[in-house]
C-alpha cells in the first residue's frame, strides 16, 4: 500500500484528521468483543436482557420468577469471585434502568427482591460515596446475607463503616446495625473474626460481640480484641479489653481472663474469676499468675479459708521460690559461686592491660562488691560474703565489708541479701551479727539487705506508713532521707492513687527551700509522687503541683509519664517530643524525664517501640546536654534484658563520646540491655571499655556495674518488666528500673557519690527468666517443651503454628526473650495457656501411650 504525498488531494481536511481512523477503531474492537462472545455466554446475556423486560412487566407472577431466575444466575456466579462475575458484567448496562424502575414500583415482595439485586448491582456500579449497595440492602428482603459472596460483604462493612464514619446514619429511618450483625455473624462463621471486630467497632457496638462468639472462634477473637487494644483511643481501648475479658469468662478460660483482669487493674473481675472457679488446683494456678505480677492487692477473705487459703497464700507469697530457683540452678550446673575476677576477665584484654583493676582501692572493693552481689543473686553463697573465717579467698564476710569506706559498708552489708535472695528462712539470721554492730553504716546496710531479702513478700502495709509519714511533715529532716521516704511510700503504695501519701509528698516539695531544689536528689520526691499513679492515666490530672517553679516542670514531666508508662499513647509521646524541642541555655531538666517518658509510654508493643529508637536517634543529633545524657537511659529500658544489636552498635558509639555523662549512662545501658544474658558480644564491649577506661576511675567503677549485670544471676535472672509474652507489665518491677534510671540522670551526684546502693533497687525487678512444670503436688515435674521464637498469628485464620525454630528440652528450662515454649507431650495439660514461670501440669485422664508393635 502506497501513501498519497498530499494528503488533501481528493478530499477535505476532517476526511484526514487522526480522529476519524481512532472510532474506526473502537467500532471494529466493540464489534470484535461480541463476536468474541461464545455461545453460551451470548445466550445468557440475553436471557438476563429478557429478565430484565419481564421485571419491568406490569404482571407480578411475572415479575416474581424473572427476579427469581435473575437472583440464582447472581448467586451462582458470586459464590467465588476471582473476577467480574458474567451476570453481573451483563447487567451493568440495565442498572440505571433497573433503579428507575424501582422507584415507580409500589410497596411489595417484588419491590424488596429487586432492592436486593439493586445491592448487589451497586456492589459494582455505584458512584464513589453514594454508598447505594447500602441503601438498597437496607432497603430489600434482609434474607441470608452470605449468598451473594464474601466480596459483597466486605464492600458492605465498608459501606457501613464509612456511613457511620460520615455521621449519616445517625438519624436514618433505618437502622443499619441490624445488616452489621449479620455481616458479624457471617465472618465469625468464615473465620474472618479481625473483620467482625472492626466493623463492631466502627459501628460502636462491641457489645454484641460477647453473644455471637462460640467455642471455635473465641480465642483468635480474644486474641485479636487484647492485640488492637494497644492501638484505640481511650475509652475504646478499656472496652475491647473488658469485651475480651467477658468473652474469656463466658467460656471458662479462667486463665486468660485473669489476665486481662489484671491489665485493667480490676480487683473486682480478680476476686469474680476466683469465685467462678471451684477447682482448687486452678485457683494455685492464679495464685502463680498473680505473684509472678507482682500485684500488691491482697485476696478476699470469703474467697478461701482455712487449709485451701493457707496454701494460696504460700503461693502468691512466693514462699518457693528461692527453693524452685535453687532446683533451676542446680539442674543447669551453675550452683558454683563465682568472682568478680571470673566476670572482668582480665586476660582476655589485648592490648593495653587494666592496670586500675588490680589495684585493691575502695572504688574497686566497691564496685567488686555490687558484682559479686549481681553474679551471685539468690544462689546463697559467693566468695565474699558467706565464706567462712579461715577461707582465703576473699577474707571472711566481716574482713570484706571493712575494705570499703563509710557508705561502701553499707553497700557491702546490703549485698548480703542479694546473695541469700528470697531466701527469708535462712537469711535473716546471717544478718543478727551486723544488725548488733558498732558502725552505723553496717547497720543501715544490714537493714537494707533484710529489705532486699524480703523482696516480693508481701506483709501489711499500715504500720510503714505511720512509720513513715511523719518523716515526711519534719523539716528539719535531711534532704536525702525524705528523698528516699518519698520513694518508699512510692514503692509501697504504687500505683494506688492513695490521696494521703500524695498529699504528704506534695507538701514535702513546698516545703523545700529553693537551694534544696538545686540538689540531685530531689528528683526522687516528684518520682515517689509518679510511681503513687504507675499506669493510672488521666487519675494523675488530679495531683495539686502548686509549687516551686523549678521543680514544677520535672514534677509534671515525672507524672505524665508513670501514668501514662506502658500505654502506648501517642499524644503523650508527641508531647514529650514537644518539650525535647526546646533549646536552654541553663536548666532544662526536665527533658531528661521527658526523654524516659518516650520510652516509658512506647514500650508496651514492638512497633511504638522500634518508632521510639528512631525518635531517640533524631534527639542524639539535635538534643541539648540534658536530652543527650538521657536517650541511653531511655535505649535501655526499651531493650531492657533483651539486646537487640541496632540498640547495641549505638550504645557503644555514645560510650566513646565526648560528655562523660553520656558515657556513663551507655555503659549502665548496655549493663541493662545484656542483663542476665551473658550475651557475649556486650561482654566483649565492656572488657575492652575497661581497658580503654583503666585510668577515670568512675567510668571504670560502670564499666565493673555494667559486666556484673550482663551475668546477672549468672544468666538465670532478667530484668524485663513485661511478662505473659509481653502483655503484663509489673508495676513493682517498672518502679525498680525507674528509681535506677532516674538516679542516672546526675551519675556523679547520685551512684558515683555516697548513694550507690540505689543499684540495690534493681531486685524489684529480678526474676528468674525460667519455665518451671509442677505436677498437682507442686513438685517439680520434668517434661519436654518446644521452646522457640515466638510467632505472630493475631488475625490468622485456623490453628497456625505458634512458634519457629524451636528446640525439644526438658524443663526446668530457660527463656530468652522473645522465647515462646510449647508442652511436647499429650500426656499432661497445662493449666495455663502461657507457659512461662510456674506452670501447674495436670494428667490426661485417657491417656495411652503409644506402643509400637
Amino acid at each position: 500500500m502506497t501513501t498519497d504525498p498530499n494528503p488533501n488531494n481528493g478530499g477535505t481536511q476532517e476526511e484526514a484528521s487522526l480522529k476519524v481512523p481512532s472510532k474506526d477503531r473502537k467500532k471494529k474492537r466493540h464489534e470484535k468483543g461480541q463476536e468474541d462472545l461464545s455461545e453460551e455466554d451470548l445466550a445468557l446475556k440475553q436471557q438476563l436482557e429478557l429478565y430484565v423486560q419481564r421485571v419491568q412487566d406490569p404482571d407480578t407472577d411475572l415479575q416474581r420468577v424473572a427476579l427469581e431466575c435473575m437472583r440464582q444466575e447472581i448467586q451462582t456466579s458470586t459464590s467465588s469471585m476471582p473476577l467480574v462475575p458474567k451476570p453481573l458484567k451483563f447487567l451493568r448496562p440495565h442498572y440505571g434502568t433497573l433503579k428507575a424502575y424501582y422507584d415507580t414500583m409500589t410497596d411489595s415482595p417484588e419491590k424488596k427482591y429487586l432492592a436486593d439485586i439493586l445491592s448487589v448491582l451497586a456492589f459494582t456500579m455505584s458512584a464513589e460515596g453514594e454508598q447505594e449497595c447500602l441503601k438498597y440492602r437496607l432497603l430489600g428482603s434482609n434474607g441470608d446475607i452470605g449468598s451473594w459472596g464474601h466480596e459483597y460483604v466486605r464492600n458492605l462493612a465498608g459501606e457501613i463503616a464509612l456511613e457511620y464514619a460520615e455521621g449519616q446514619m445517625v438519624d436514618a429511618p433505618i437502622c443499619p446495625l441490624g445488616v452489621a450483625t449479620q455481616i458479624t455473624a457471617f465472618h465469625l462463621k468464615h473465620n474472618a473474626e479481625p473483620e467482625a471486630v472492626d466493623l463492631l467497632i466502627e459501628v460502636d457496638d462491641l457489645n454484641t460481640l460477647v453473644a455471637q462468639v462460640d467455642a471455635t472462634n473465641y480465642k483468635r477473637t480474644c486474641l485479636y480484641l487484647t492485640s488492637s487494644a494497644r492501638y484505640l483511643p481511650d475509652p475504646d481501648d478499656i472496652l475491647a479489653l473488658d469485651i475480651a475479658y467477658m468473652i474469656y469468662f463466658k467460656f471458662k478460660d479462667y486463665p486468660s481472663a485473669l489476665r486481662i483482669a489484671l491489665f485493667l487493674d480490676n480487683m473486682q473481675h480478680v476476686a469474680q474469676v476466683f469465685t467462678s472457679c471451684d477447682n482448687l488446683l486452678q485457683r494455685k494456678q492464679f495464685c502463680y499468675i498473680i505473684a509472678q505480677h507482682g500485684s500488691t492487692n491482697e485476696l478476699d477473705t470469703g474467697i478461701a479459708d482455712g487449709d485451701e487459703r493457707e496454701a494460696l497464700d504460700e503461693i502468691l507469697y512466693n514462699t518457693r521460690l528461692s527453693e524452685c530457683y535453687l532446683t533451676l540452678a542446680r539442674d543447669i550446673e551453675v550452683m558454683e559461686p563465682k568472682s568478680p575476677e571470673d566476670i572482668y576477665k582480665v586476660h582476655l584484654i589485648h592490648g593495653r592491660a587494666s592496670a586500675g583493676a588490680s589495684v585493691n582501692s575502695a572504688t574497686q572493693n566497691l564496685a567488686a562488691t555490687f558484682v559479686n552481689a549481681f553474679v551471685n543473686a539468690g544462689f546463697g553463697q559467693d566468695k565474699f560474703m558467706t565464706v567462712p573465717s579461715e577461707s582465703s579467698s576473699g577474707g571472711s564476710s566481716g574482713s570484706w565489708i571493712f575494705k570499703n569506706k563509710e557508705h561502701g559498708k553499707a553497700s557491702a552489708a546490703a549485698s548480703l541479701g542479694m546473695i541469700l535472695l528470697w531466701d527469708v528462712d535462712s537469711g535473716l539470721a546471717q544478718f543478727d551479727k551486723y544488725l548488733h554492730s558498732n558502725d552505723n553504716h553496717v547497720i543501715a546496710g544490714a537493714l537494707l539487705g533484710v529489705g532486699i531479702v524480703n523482696c516480693g513478700i508481701k506483709n501489711d502495709c499500715d504500720p510503714i506508713w505511720y512509720t513513715l509519714s511523719p518523716i515526711l511533715e519534719e523539716e528539719k529532716a535531711p534532704l536525702d532521707v525524705i528523698a528516699f521516704t518519698a520513694i518508699s511510700l512510692g514503692l509501697i503504695y504504687v500505683g494506688s492513687c492513695n490521696e494521703e501519701v500524695s498529699e504528704a509528698i506534695v507538701s514535702a516539695l513546698k516545703n523545700q527551700t529553693k537551694p534544696a531544689v538545686c540538689e540531685p536528689l530531689i528528683r526522687l520526691l516528684p518520682l515517689g509522687l509518679g510511681l503513687l499513679y504507675l499506669g493510672k492515666q488521666e487519675s494523675a490530672d488530679a495531683v495539686d503541683k502548686t509549687f516551686n517553679e523549678n521543680i514544677r516542670k520535672y514534677c509534671d514531666m515525672t507524672l505524665i509519664s508513670c501514668a501514662y508508662a506502658g500505654t502506648g499513647n501517642v499524644l503523650k509521646v508527641q508531647k514529650f517530643l514537644g518539650h525535647c524541642t526546646q533549646h536552654f541555655e541553663k536548666g532544662g531538666i526536665h527533658q531528661g524525664p521527658a526523654v524516659l517518658g518516650i520510652a516509658m509510654v512506647a514500650m508496651a508493643e514492638e512497633l511504638g517501640l522500634e518508632m521510639a529508637i528512631r525518635s531517640l536517634e533524631h534527639l542524639l543529633q539535635y538534643g541539648g546536654k540534658n536530652i543527650r545524657r538521657a536517650v541511653p537511659l531511655a535505649l535501655g529500658l526499651l531493650c531492657i534484658s533483651n539486646p537487640k544489636v541496632n540498640v547495641m552498635d549505638m550504645l557503644s558509639r555514645l560510650s566513646h563520646d565526648t560528655d562523660f555523662e553520656v558515657v556513663m549512662a551507655a555503659i549502665i545501658s548496655l549493663g541493662l540491655i545484656g542483663a542476665g544474658t551473658n550475651n557475649g558480644r556486650v561482654a566483649g564491649m565492656l572488657r575492652n571499655l575497661s581497658s580503654y577506661y583503666y585510668k577515670v576511675a568512675g567510668l571504670l567503677f560502670c564499666v565493673r556495674i555494667a559486666q556484673g549485670l550482663v551475668h546477672l544471676g549468672k544468666g538465670l535472672l532478667t530484668l524485663a518488666p513485661f511478662h505473659s509474652e509481653r502483655f503484663l507489665l509489673s508495676p513493682k518491677a517498672l518502679a525498680g528500673l525507674l528509681i535506677l534510671l532516674h538516679a542516672c540522670l546526675d551519675m556523679k551526684s547520685i551512684i558515683l557519690g555516697k548513694y550507690h546502693y540505689v543499684l540495690y533497687f534493681l531486685v524489684l525487678a529480678m526474676k528468674p527468666r525460667m519455665l518451671m512444670t509442677v505436677d498437682e503436688n507442686l513438685k517439680p515435674l520434668s517434661v519436654p517443651v518446644w521452646v522457640g521464637q515466638a510467632v505472630d498469628v493475631v488475625g490468622q485464620a485456623g490453628q497456625p503454628k505458634t512458634i519457629t525454630g524451636f528446640r525439644t528440652h526438658s524443663t526446668p528450662v530457660l527463656l530468652a526473650a522473645g522465647d515462646r515454649a510449647e508442652l511436647a507431650t499429650e500426656k499432661y495439660i497445662p493449666l495455663s495457656p502461657i507457659l512461662e514461670g510456674f506452670v501447674i501440669l495436670r494428667e490426661k485422664p485417657d491417656y495411652q501411650e503409644d506402643r509400637w508393635p
